[in-house]
């Protein structure tokens, strides 16, 4: 049986991949609860509010996923000039 170096961590992605996994996750967290809440908000706890989420989660995402990769250079930009830079060490 062959083992896999300690080095390796199986199952992960390489963190070249950060910078789309992380707007990915984000992306599709927060699309969740907005949709939930708007629809929820417009349609009430209702049965077409099940019915209506899913397709307006679908679009939102479609919309913002996108979106958080075209603006999240600029975004990093405006927090680099709002936050301090951490401490040395």
């Amino acid at each position: 049986m062959t083992t896999l170096p300690k080095s390796r961590t199986r199952g992960k992605l390489p963190a070249r991949y950060a910078s789309v996994v992380m707007p990915l996750v984000l992306s599709i967290l927060m699309t969740f609860v907005v949709s939930g809440i708007s629809t929820l908000k417009s349609l009430g706890a209702t049965e077409a509010f099940l019915a209506t989420w899913p397709a307006a989660w679908g679009i939102s995402w479609l919309v913002a996923f996108p979106t958080l990769l075209a603006v999240l250079p600029l975004v990093r930009r405006i927090v680099a000039v709002v936050v301090a830079p951490p401490a040395a060490a």
